[in-house]
């Protein structure tokens, strides 16, 4: 019963935003914040991202039981009642909140409320199931925990917060079209229209090459707050991911076999180098390229 809940929070899906948030909060303050901030801030932000991923399953039980891919899901088999997943999922929202206002601002309590409400009302309830864009706009929820984070350090919202909320905004695309090309029929089955449900692999995988090339260039716009450590992680593995997407690309042109799942976790792979390289770059201090002019 205890793994059925755990297993709502949707535990994997919350370690890729954990290890986007502690790098920001070390970009915040050009160093290593206080320990118990970084660990309160982890725990409000795993709070709410359990609280919407919950909510999220409660919402799509009836599409999950029909998808293999989410099958094993807690409400899709019954393991738990619906009820009780409501108020699991809405309790650990209220927590979050109280959580994170109490221990570290009420900035970052909001906006960790708000990624909550965006998730469910505007991607769960409305843009998942009409549009194909749904994931292009959804997406920005997976974006707020570097808000979160920086807020949490600095108590407001800078240019640098933005950029990186660019990054994983333009980034969130690509990834999640690999994924969906796989599970394309299973999408289709519950009657949601992800990109590659409604298009074809070709015109897929093209959206795929421009997403990836405007998160490289997104990420080389942090240059100006960062040495060349940052710069030659963020370039080397922004080549090394759009050449990536391109051969997926060629290789569907081409009519050959594709392997999408590889991309997918490639661009994993990706994420965690490019915020890796941010926060060696933040903890070694390294003078900062600043602005060309």
């Amino acid at each position: 019963m205890v793994g059925a809940y755990v297993a709502l929070t949707k535990p994997r899906v919350i370690e890729l935003l954990l290890i986007t948030t502690i790098p920001a909060m070390l970009l915040a303050q050009h160093g290593l914040p206080p320990l118990w901030l970084i660990a309160c801030t982890l725990t409000g932000g795993t709070l709410a991202a359990g609280s919407a991923n919950a909510l999220n399953c409660f919402v799509d039980a009836d599409i999950d039981s029909v998808m293999k891919r989410t099958a094993s899901r807690p409400l899709a088999h019954n393991a738990i009642p619906p009820r009780n997943a409501l108020i699991f999922g809405i309790a650990l929202g209220v927590f979050s909140f109280a959580f994170l206002w109490i221990f570290v601002n009420l900035m970052s309590a909001a906006f960790a409320v708000a990624t909550i409400l965006f998730y469910i009302f505007v991607y769960t309830l409305v843009l998942k199931r009409r549009t194909s864009q749904n994931i292009i706009w959804g997406g920005m929820a997976g974006c707020m925990p570097v808000i979160i984070g920086w807020s949490a350090v600095t108590g407001t919202v800078e240019w640098p917060a933005l950029v990186m909320f660019g990054v994983i905004f333009f980034w969130t695309p690509p990834h999640t079209w690999a994924l969906a090309m796989k599970f394309k029929e299973d999408y289709a089955r519950a009657g949601v229209p992800m990109l590659p449900v409604v298009a074809t692999a070709q015109q897929v995988t093209r959206q795929i090459v421009i997403y990836s090339w405007i998160t490289v260039f997104c990420t080389l716009a942090l240059a100006p707050v960062t040495s060349w450590i940052y710069v030659a992680i963020a370039a080397l593995s922004g080549v090394w991911f759009a050449v990536f997407a391109h051969k997926l690309h060629n290789v569907v042109r081409r009519g050959g076999s594709t392997n999408t799942m590889k991309f997918f976790h490639m661009s994993n792979l990706y994420l965690m180098l490019v915020f890796c390289g941010l926060a060696v770059d933040a903890v070694v201090g390294l003078p900062v390229l600043g602005w060309p002019f």
